[in-house]
């Protein structure tokens, strides 16, 4: 966690903008998106001490800002409801990956949803068809059954709003059955400390059961426990999932990481991580990192998802949440939040 500037509260990392909300700031975002959102609407400029930019009424960073508000705190009233007439040059769509990544493209209500992701592929790299958006908490659907793309105004999406991308890593073969999720962290500067390593799994969105360094009972899955070098500082879990012996029942497993003693991950130092396949260990099938998740508590690393047709599939996440192995709350809570919005 970082402690926002002007409400002196601490808040995990993606509560804080991905930006700052001028071209013109020179300084990183140390306050929180919530006290962002608040002060330019009411004094409209930069909330950073000793920074006087001014900030437009019709900002569209703030927009975004407050649409990305919207998403993660659902709960709470906005006042704030975007009018922008149809086709407006100034319109913007917000591109979000579960890991912090974010970007804008020009809103055009006639765009086609594969051009959006011809974009996405651009800008990120990632293959459209390894991309798998959301919106208002459901996938979207890319083409129509004739085979043409929709278009953002058929699929009912507005001017500034935000879809959340999530990035297919690998679609595990029919064959495959033994995965290795392999953590080492070195002690913090003082004592010994433990980074956690858990898989929490689902059927859907209930919780089902877990291995951690306590628990390594659930059928299919098994945990190394604690293994710690006091004498090179090293700690290390390992955890094997055996994709044939699990309980017919479970469609979701996620692997996570969390501080337990220290108050985030920054903590342990040169910590690695690889997930692979028993058989080949140098194929990574995780290519999440977790440097944005310095700040934070815990990180939801990836998930292995069972599909319809019975057939397993590795998903990104990086999604940062509260929580540990000895309070799982939080981080179920972030979990179950991720699969209703169809992760």
């Amino acid at each position: 966690m970082s402690t926002c500037k002007l409400c002196k509260v601490d808040k995990l990392s993606n509560e804080f903008p991905p930006t700052t909300v001028s071209e013109d700031c020179d300084h990183p975002p140390l306050i929180c998106l919530r006290c962002v959102v608040d002060w330019c609407k009411k004094k409209w400029t930069c909330p950073h001490p000793g920074c006087s930019v001014h900030i437009s009424k019709d900002d569209h960073t703030i927009q975004w800002f407050t649409a990305i508000l919207e998403e993660m705190f659902k709960e709470y009233d906005t006042t704030y409801t975007p009018s922008v007439p149809q086709g407006s040059g100034s319109a913007v769509l917000n591109i979000t990956v579960l890991n912090g990544d974010a970007f804008r493209i020009p809103y055009m209500q006639f765009m086609g949803l594969s051009d959006l992701q011809a974009h996405i592929e651009t800008k990120l790299k990632i293959p459209r068809n390894k991309q798998k958006l959301l919106f208002d908490n459901k996938e979207i659907t890319i083409y129509k059954p004739n085979g043409q793309p929709y278009t953002l105004s058929e699929s009912n999406i507005p001017p500034f709003a935000t879809l959340y991308l999530v990035v297919l890593l690998y679609e595990i073969p029919e064959d495959f059955n033994h995965v290795v999720f392999d953590l080492h962290w070195g002690y913090p500067s003082s004592g010994r400390d433990y980074l956690d390593a858990s898989c929490l799994a689902y059927q859907n969105t209930q919780f089902i059961g877990l291995a951690d360094f306590n628990s390594c009972g659930m059928k299919g899955i098994t945990h190394s426990g604690d293994l710690m070098d006091n004498r090179r500082r090293i700690g290390h879990h390992t955890i094997h999932v055996y994709l044939k012996k699990l309980p017919s029942n479970v469609t979701h497993l996620f692997f996570t990481l969390s501080a337990w003693d220290s108050p985030n991950i920054s903590k342990y130092p040169n910590p690695s991580l690889k997930f692979y396949e028993a058989s080949n260990v140098h194929k990574d099938l995780c290519k999440t990192t977790f440097t944005h998740a310095r700040n934070s508590e815990a990180v939801i690393m990836c998930s292995v998802s069972r599909g319809s047709q019975g057939r397993w599939s590795v998903y990104e996440s990086g999604k940062l949440s509260a929580g540990n192995a000895n309070h799982y709350g939080p981080i179920k809570k972030t979990i179950r939040n991720l699969i209703a919005s169809g992760y």
